[in-house]
């Protein structure tokens, strides 16, 4: 290890020792009660968790909506059984997750079928093998694609407007099998995370591990023809082998030549995504992920997550699970500009 590198490898050891006193929870997230009629409540959430990007659990941030008592299977056939609804399909549960096809390592998406609500529900009562159905369209898809449920929910979340103090980018609907997976991402959104039915059981570590969590270049490819017995996973071809900068980010692959030189000549659109499943972690393979630091969290019924901007996070679920997540945009300032050169230093 040249004098550079171990200079810099000491650097981000200070930043995550740092980083760990400041966010002090040393083994669990924090919970807290909801107090949305006390106008102070907000300003106390914003100074001691939003402020510093820390998550925490809000007990009975839904308990009281008529979702909570409403949203079934049953109340489902009764209210929405013929309306069309987007479904991703896997044979595994993992959409947009690496999975292993003919010695290759793909990213892999979702087959996207549109069917009716009650075939959907149907999976849900009787699931099959190798067929993983969920609902995780990230349209604002409760505005758009379910507006016979919105009544169901505080849509306007207003003690959550003013701790953010901006309106919603999104507000989305879930409910899928207990097999669906979500592999572990970033997202640029502030997060309130609402369980209506079941629970979810959250993996987060801070956006500061980041040079502990191992990343790699994969080729995109999509599931294809999902059934009990066959899946196809299509590559995703470059265009007419022309450039990819939409996967492939120039800052991200200058100055390795030779990871630049394999990208750039691949055939295949290629994306750069976490490469360890943090539910079962191969350390010997990624040694540096032992000193990120790991919480577990389950968000029971009736409660909320506050998940901050660009935590890392891999979700699972009990079967049947219905949850509603709102998006707020979060804020471009001096942490992001942080957080990007970061970025750099752990390429």
């Amino acid at each position: 290890m040249c004098y550079y590198e171990k200079t810099l490898k000491n650097c981000l050891n200070v930043l995550q020792e740092e980083t760990k006193e400041l966010l002090h929870f040393h083994t669990k997230v924090p919970c807290v009660d909801i107090e949305a009629n006390n106008p102070q409540w907000s300003w106390s959430i914003y100074r001691k968790y939003v402020a510093k990007n820390m998550p925490v659990v809000i007990k009975n941030a839904c308990r009281d909506w008529r979702a909570r008592k409403l949203w079934n299977i049953d109340y489902f056939l009764q209210k929405i059984p013929d309306k069309d609804v987007t479904v991703a399909i896997t044979p595994n549960g993992y959409a947009d997750g690496v999975i292993a096809e003919n010695n290759t390592d793909f990213f892999a998406m979702p087959e996207e079928r549109t069917m009716r609500m009650s075939e959907f529900l149907s999976n849900m009562t009787a699931p099959k093998k190798n067929f993983v159905c969920y609902i995780q369209k990230q349209n604002s898809n409760l505005l758009e694609d379910f507006k016979e449920l919105i009544n169901d929910v505080d849509i306007e979340l207003k003690w959550a407007k003013d701790i953010f103090a901006k309106s919603l980018d999104a507000v989305n609907f879930w409910m899928g099998d207990e097999r669906a997976v979500t592999s572990m991402h970033k997202d640029p959104y502030e997060n309130i995370y609402c369980v209506i039915s079941g629970y979810k059981d959250f993996i987060l570590i801070p956006p500061t591990d980041l040079p502990h969590v191992p990343y790699k270049y994969y080729p995109v490819g999509t599931f294809k023809n999902v059934s009990t017995d066959h899946y196809e996973i299509e590559p995703k071809l470059r265009n007419g082998g022309g450039d990819c900068d939409h996967f492939i980010p120039k800052p991200q692959i200058r100055g390795c030549q030779e990871i630049e030189t394999k990208l750039e000549n691949s055939k295949y659109e290629m994306l750069n995504w976490v490469s360890i499943d943090p539910s079962r972690p191969d350390t010997d393979l990624y040694p540096q992920f032992r000193n990120a630091n790991v919480y577990k969290v389950r968000i029971n019924e009736g409660d909320c997550l506050y998940l901050p901007s660009l935590w890392f996070h891999h979700v699972q679920q009990s079967h049947g699970c219905i949850a509603v997540n709102y998006w707020y945009d979060m804020d471009f300032d001096l942490k992001y500009c942080y957080y990007k050169m970061l970025e750099c230093l752990s390429t």
